[in-house]
């Protein structure tokens, strides 16, 4: 009953959300939204190269607008979206780009919800499912109406505006042949940026999922998912890859996520796999996967749409996303070799679960490096991903003895630990255009590391007072599909 309240209440007060920025949006012709600059973009061979991770200079956006403003008219802000005459629109950056967002959409679902579903126990296997696609319907509804604006639009150094809530602004007519562009990808049209930012808002706290797999509330799950994406994610986001964003001017490198997606999703996992605390015998009775052939689909679907996550994070269709597609896969494929050669080592045979497992490995440790690296920084990263990451899964994990469900934090956030911090050491200034720093990378990793352990615990403290976090002790013995769902996998 509580539990009904609760997502009543939440329901009501989204409705309410949207009715009154529907009504705030500004005055003006829906055709031409007012409050936008009328601006030229470079050409594609000027502006590629310049997606979320990284940041185009100043003086470079400065003079591809100032041409098209009136004398006495400030120049626009430098992340501020801006109207512009759809010739300026790169047709192959822009196919590449809806490409990439479908790749990125296939790894949450099906991808991920295959992947984490396959290592529960078959009384759990729909609701660890249906955790992933909930993610994706409740994270898109919150991006369009807030959360895209939060993170992408002019603001503060740690939170942007309400320039972008509920989209308003974003136009595009067909007939006047205009539309709005982010400055951060100027060859695309907004609506396409806005989406495919919007994929990586959605397996964020997907992955989180698999921390606490096998014992939370759906409801709890859907609330959590809501406040964690707009009080963790869109911060984090706005800090990384918004020009604005404090830890983006220090210069800090995070090519596609490995700081904004894998630290920020480890870390919370790790926070809340330790305040629900561990499953029903745990420790004491045996818990094998259900399925690991459709955990190897779920790796394999991960796999080909990290092209997307990576090379699509290029903002164009280049020689930037061609060298990020290629150090992905040897990051990946080194990865999946150090996590299988470490454990034949040890456990004396190489295990499915750990050949795939070391692949994700590789393929979160190189995200945030991938717009930076060469092959030779790619093999390394994914050589020390692999093995650490293994370790992190296995000992670590025995040795302090939480219960981290699918290992989210040994593998996405100590996998981002050492990818973000391994930029700073490879980062080639010849193909990313910027030089790493050890230090900064260090300083990214523990201010998200804060941040995020912090939220977390506040954002599940809240949930937990509105609808109880975990289901009763009797209700997961009998497993969380029939409980939670009134279904089951036969």
């Amino acid at each position: 009953m509580r539990a009904a309240s609760a997502l009543l209440t939440f329901t009501g007060l989204l409705f309410c959300l949207t009715i009154t920025l529907a009504r705030a949006e500004q005055p003006g012709s829906p055709q031409h939204p007012s409050g936008l600059v009328e601006v030229m973009v470079p050409s594609n061979e000027t502006a590629a190269g310049f997606g979320p991770g990284s940041t185009a200079p100043a003086a470079l956006k400065a003079e591809s607008s100032v041409a098209s403003l009136p004398v006495d008219a400030p120049a626009p802000a430098l992340t501020k979206p801006t109207l512009v005459d759809a010739s300026t629109i790169s047709a192959g950056d822009t196919a590449w780009m809806l490409t990439s967002t479908a790749l990125v959409m296939m790894m949450t679902i099906p991808g991920l919800a295959l992947f984490y579903a396959g290592m529960v126990r078959k009384k759990n296997v729909l609701t660890t499912a249906a955790h992933s696609f909930a993610a994706a319907c409740v994270v898109t509804a919150l991006w369009v109406l807030i959360g895209y604006s939060l993170a992408f639009s002019p603001g503060s150094a740690f939170l942007g505006g309400g320039d972008r809530m509920m989209l308003q602004g974003l136009a595009f007519m067909k007939e006047a042949g205009k539309l709005t562009v982010h400055n951060i990808a100027p060859t695309v049209p907004e609506s396409v940026f806005m989406l495919f930012q919007l994929t990586f808002a959605i397996i964020t706290p997907a992955l989180i999922t698999g921390a606490f797999a096998e014992r939370m509330k759906f409801s709890a799950l859907i609330l959590f998912v809501s406040l964690w994406s707009l009080v963790v994610y869109a911060p984090v986001a706005h800090w990384v890859w918004d020009p604005s964003g404090w830890l983006a001017a220090m210069g800090v490198l995070d090519f596609a996520g490995g700081t904004v997606v894998h630290i920020n999703a480890g870390i919370s996992g790790l926070v809340a796999a330790i305040i629900i605390g561990p499953r029903v015998g745990f420790g004491k009775e045996p818990m094998p996967p259900h399925n690991l052939v459709l955990t190897v689909i779920g790796a394999s679907l991960l796999w080909v749409g990290w092209f997307g996550f990576n090379a699509g994070s290029a903002g164009a269709a280049d020689g930037r996303a061609g060298m990020a597609m290629l150090v992905t896969q040897v990051a990946a494929a080194v990865g999946a070799l150090a996590w299988m050669g470490a454990e034949w080592a040890r456990r004396g045979k190489p295990s499915v679960l750990g050949l795939v497992s070391g692949a994700v490995s590789g393929l979160v440790a190189i995200t945030p490096a991938s717009g930076f690296v060469g092959v030779n920084g790619a093999f390394c990263i994914g050589a020390v991903a692999g093995a650490a990451c293994y370790w992190g899964a296995t000992s670590l994990k025995s040795r302090l003895g939480y219960d981290d469900s699918l290992d989210v934090f040994g593998v996405h956030a100590i996998g981002g630990i050492v990818g973000a911090l391994l930029t700073g050491i490879f980062a080639v200034k010849g193909i990313g255009g910027a030089e790493g720093d050890l230090l900064k990378q260090a300083i990214g990793v523990v201010a998200t590391t804060i941040y995020a352990g912090v939220m977390t615990g506040l954002i599940l403290a809240v949930v937990d007072l509105m609808v109880g976090v975990r289901v009763t002790a009797e209700s997961e013995r009998e497993g969380l599909d029939i409980e939670q769902h009134g279904e089951h996998v036969l």
